[in-house]
């Protein structure tokens, strides 16, 4: 129990160093976008190809993709009819704030410390589903539904994004390794686990720099209609992932940690695309941090201990 609180401590901390220093001017603002660029580009496609590479994948554990793509499209289905009276704006803000799961910057570090290597399989594969939400899927049906869309063509906006996404390239290629039975030569593994070993550190600083939270009265109520709806919601996953998936322990357990992660990285963002409150959903964004750090947590005492 105490090496997994001073673990989840040690992460805490390294997220409040980032935030406090950009308090006292040691990162600026634009700090962030450089940190998320070497995370994406850099270390997190490091973490992902040194912890699957040589792994054995059986065919059956691929519909963990499909779980992490489904999940959040019951999600985004959810904040559509949660504003189904107030209006298509905020049923496209729902949508792009209550669905997807910020794995790579976030769960990922919490698996790759607390969980073995199947546990990191399960969290690749599901985030590859997740990908389709969070880079596009999401945003694409926001758009629509707020009526600001400009894509004639929706699905070819997903794959082209998808196409930039380092780390969605990087989970394809080693899970078609895996799948192959084909290693990586020992130079390469050796040169992403010494930049993976980075990852977990960056990622957390990273989220510190970027946690921005407005406060407003006028977010109270609808902070918490959408923090309730996302945490009841990815309650019920994770009970039916862990009871019903008939997977290994390991496997079971970094599911449930998944579905418990903060909200997309990419929701404020995507939020200004389509004309909704920005500042509420840098709020979201920020409050379900601390709210996943305190939740996953307690999980990992309890599942670990």
């Amino acid at each position: 129990m105490a090496a997994i609180l001073i673990k989840a401590i040690t992460f805490v901390s390294i997220i409040f160093l980032g935030y406090g220093l950009k308090r006292v001017g040691f990162f600026q603002e634009k700090d962030f976008f450089l940190l998320s660029k070497i995370v994406l580009k850099i270390t997190l496609p490091a973490a992902i190809a040194s912890s699957l590479a040589g792994m054995e994948l059986s065919p059956s554990m691929l519909v963990l993709a499909l779980f992490g793509f489904s999940s959040g499209a019951v999600m985004m289905f959810l904040g559509y009819l949660i504003n189904m009276n107030r209006g298509r704006k905020e049923q496209g803000f729902a949508i792009l704030n209550v669905s997807g799961y910020n794995v790579g910057n976030f769960a990922l570090p919490f698996v790759q410390s607390f969980l073995g290597p199947m546990g990191m399989m399960a969290t690749s594969l599901y985030d590859s589903g997740n990908a389709l939400i969070c880079l596009g899927g999401a945003y694409s049906v926001a758009a629509s539904v707020a009526g600001v869309s400009r894509d004639k063509n929706p699905l070819k906006s997903i794959v082209k994004s998808l196409a930039k996404s380092v780390p969605f390239l990087v989970y394809l290629l080693m899970i078609t390794l895996c799948l192959l039975h084909i290693s990586l030569p020992p130079f390469i593994l050796s040169f992403a686990k010494t930049i993976a070993s980075g990852n977990a550190f960056l990622a957390m600083l990273m989220l510190g720099v970027g946690f921005r939270i407005e406060f407003n009265r006028e977010y109270t109520g609808k902070l918490l209609k959408y923090l309730l709806l996302r945490y009841i919601t990815a309650g019920v996953f994770a009970l039916c992932f862990y009871y019903c998936l008939p997977f290994a322990l390991e496997t079971r357990q970094a599911m449930v940690l998944i579905t418990l992660a903060p909200i997309s990285s990419s929701s404020p963002a995507f939020t200004g695309e389509i004309g909704g409150d920005v500042g509420l959903s840098s709020a979201c964004n920020s409050m379900s941090i601390l709210i996943s750090i305190v939740v996953m947590t307690v999980l990992l005492l309890v599942m670990l201990t």
